[in-house]
């Protein structure tokens, strides 16, 4: 959408146009607001880079004087095709209140890179943040993973394929919990309607790959062997796609030793659940407050 400015630090060239008005009213209300100034508490670190593409960046919101905090990586949403860091900003104040570390990653977007290139961005700032987050004070074994919509799945993918973090050296008890917000969990689809966001998965997101491969990356085919705690969450009105996959994946990760929740939010739709967070009171603060607890 050239319309818009979204992004304080990309190129909006590699976005596609926003597929319908929701989501073109979801990108400016949250840019707008990651214009607004910071309070002093927090120190924001930006453009971290975590690979060569110009994508491959973070940004670091801290509470002032943190040491060994408990951190949160949240991934921003938009389809694999759309999106910015930026999205994620506004909810640096109510994290750091919290005695959190925030960062929001960008990961390449299949507009220029088709999957695996965003999954694999997601370990690979995972892999450089174990190393690096004592810089800004967070503590490397102390890692929750979010994320809204398509970051959610990146969350939840992350957090589930922890066979693959012995390739990409991460230590296997770096992620101490999981609370992604109306993640999509399940890419197949048998029959996608034409036009449809489920065919865009084929025809965008997996361009180029065998259609069977919707498989390797949905969370819900990796739920077995779950190490995690887990916090699902999607809204009353939310796609039948993300309803439908989160609440195949609770009964399988409620199989295994770590707790596994779901909350559907009455009234909310898939992107009033992520701008809910504009509250600082809002619950789920407040469930990431009580994982976070858990990793002392």
């Amino acid at each position: 959408m050239t319309d818009l400015s979204l992004s304080l630090a990309d190129d909006p060239d590699s976005q596609m146009p926003l597929p319908f008005p929701a989501a073109v009213d979801y990108a400016r209300t949250v840019m707008a607001w990651s214009r607004e100034p910071l309070p002093a508490r927090v120190v924001a670190t930006l453009d971290q880079a975590y690979g060569s593409h110009r994508l491959q960046r973070f940004d670091v919101y801290a509470p002032a004087g943190a040491q060994a905090a408990p951190v949160l990586v949240f991934w921003h949403g938009g389809g694999w095709t759309n999106g910015y860091r930026d999205w994620v900003r506004f909810m640096a104040p109510h994290v750091a209140a919290l005695g959190l570390v925030l960062v929001a990653p960008s990961y390449r977007l299949v507009t220029e890179c088709p999957f695996p290139a965003a999954p694999d961005d997601a370990l690979a700032v995972l892999a450089h943040l174990q190393h690096t987050l004592p810089t800004w004070g967070g503590a490397p074994r102390r890692l929750l993973l979010g994320g809204h919509s398509a970051g959610g799945h990146l969350a939840a993918l992350t957090a589930l394929r922890h066979t693959l973090w012995p390739r990409w050296g991460i230590a296997p008890d770096l992620v101490g919990g999981c609370l992604p917000i109306s993640g999509i969990m399940d890419l197949h689809d048998p029959q996608p309607a034409p036009g449809s966001l489920e065919e865009r998965v084929y025809t965008t997101v997996l361009r180029g790959l065998d259609p069977q491969q919707d498989g390797v990356f949905s969370p819900l085919c990796w739920g077995s062997g779950n190490r995690v705690p887990f916090d699902l969450g999607f809204g009353q009105h939310d796609s039948p796609r993300v309803q439908r996959g989160n609440r195949r994946l609770l009964p399988l990760l409620q199989t295994q030793a770590p707790p596994a929740s779901l909350t559907e939010w009455p009234g909310l739709d898939h992107f009033q659940t992520h701008t809910q967070l504009r509250d600082p009171d809002n619950a789920w603060y407040g469930r990431l407050r009580q994982m976070a607890d858990r990793l002392a």
